[in-house]
């Protein structure tokens, strides 16, 4: 067995079970590629079994802080088992057939995700250790769920950070025939998408209780002018016609309007309306850059009494976090402006290297520079089977804020 050993004082994080190993704490050792080596302090006390990255500087992902466990295919197979048990467990789950079975760290599988669409398991492998041990964490996802087909999406950027190439396909049971479009049901609707195109694994599974959130703000308000910022599959459109629907409130003035720079995401936005048999009339769909857009509605003198700002990862880490904060103040801030007396928004951001507490802190400045003065009626994070552990705060990667902007008097 290889041997990392750290440097004096840098086992402190380890010792709080945090999983990860930067490159500036080890002071020898190395290994092969997703290779398990064994993690010892300056004194060569054991701390921890790791997967070894020599091109990250994440050098190492803690598997497990027992000395005496063995990292094998009954390992993987006891965290898979587990992490499947968690979320059957779960109250919310029972609202949809789709969900996340491993989220990662959090789940003690560093750098793996599962998402599962009804009998269809999509999986992506972005860290070295798991990409190594490909084979038995597949089988071990099949032999726990009952499924027989496994798509794999390893095809975001930060496989890169690792070393490894980008691959997509089916791992297990499929074939160039087996279709890759979907239909999943979530709560009062349903909703379509592709695991071979589709971001991330195909959707976003991690803002399923915050559209249901939606769904129950527009359902109580009644807003007449909805705006969907980057709304790419339509799911925030979709519950807020389903909620102005359900309490008959959707008229002829009603008007709900989705913005998206992807053609192909607003046609399957379209689809995902037309799938509910809600209204097509009260829909505006627009092919825009959304800053842009947001400025032209400014410019006009537009109003809206619902806006949900939901962009893309614009700080994947700590490093990015003064550009993206900047990108994310300006966003808000003409949210905010573009907000009418006594709407409301939901506003999110995705990005690991913005925390909660700065993300507030963006926030309320943005509605400084606005001049908009508005209450913080409810925090949101992603649903509850993407868990985050008292151990790995960095979970915890989408927060989002329910504001609601003072009436006029």
């Amino acid at each position: 067995m290889k041997v990392l050993r750290l440097h004096p004082g840098r086992e402190r994080s380890l010792l709080r079970h945090h999983p990860w190993v930067f490159e500036s704490a080890i002071a020898s050792g190395r290994a092969d590629s997703g290779e398990t080596v064994r993690v010892e302090s300056a004194s060569g006390d054991f701390l921890c079994w790791a997967a070894y990255s020599p091109q990250s500087k994440i050098r190492a992902r803690a598997w497990s802080f027992d000395a005496a466990e063995r990292i094998d295919s009954a390992f993987f197979a006891q965290r898979i088992r587990r992490a499947v048990a968690a979320r059957a467990a779960l109250p919310g789950c029972a609202a949809s057939n789709a969900l996340r079975l491993v989220h990662a760290e959090s789940d003690g599988l560093p750098g793996l995700v599962v998402d599962r669409y009804g009998d269809v398991l999509v999986a992506q492998f972005g860290a070295a250790g798991v990409e190594r041990h490909k084979a038995a964490l597949a089988d071990a996802l099949l032999a726990a769920t009952g499924c027989t087909l496994l798509y794999e999406r390893s095809d975001a950027s930060s496989r890169a950070l690792e070393g490894l190439q980008p691959t997509t396909g089916w791992l297990r049971g499929g074939n160039a025939h087996t279709p890759t479009r979907h239909e999943l049901r979530e709560h009062h609707w349903r909703l379509s998408l592709d695991i071979a195109t589709g971001h991330k694994t195909g959707f976003y599974l991690d803002q399923r209780d915050n559209r249901k959130r939606f769904f129950d703000w527009c359902a109580q308000r009644r807003p007449q002018r909805v705006l969907n910022t980057f709304c790419y599959s339509g799911g925030f459109s979709v519950a807020a016609l389903a909620a102005l629907q359900s309490v008959g409130a959707l008229d002829g003035a009603t008007q709900v309007i989705s913005v998206d720079s992807s053609a192909p995401a607003l046609a399957l936005a379209q689809g995902n309306v037309a799938l509910n048999g809600l209204s097509a009339d009260a829909c505006t769909w627009v092919d825009a850059d959304v800053n842009a857009y947001l400025r032209q509605c400014l410019d006009q003198g537009a109003r809206f009494d619902a806006i949900v700002l939901d962009p893309p990862k614009l700080a994947p880490t700590a490093a990015q976090a003064d550009r993206a904060a900047r990108a994310y103040k300006d966003l808000n801030r003409l949210a905010l402006k573009l907000l009418a007396p006594g709407g409301f928004l939901f506003t999110f951001s995705c990005s690991g290297g913005i925390g909660v507490d700065l993300f507030h802190k963006i926030v309320a400045s943005a509605g400084a520079d606005a001049g908009v003065n508005a209450q913080v009626a409810e925090r949101l994070g992603a649903a509850a089977d993407h868990p985050m552990t008292l151990a790995f705060p960095e979970g915890e990667y989408l927060k989002g804020l329910v504001l609601v902007a003072d009436a006029a008097v």
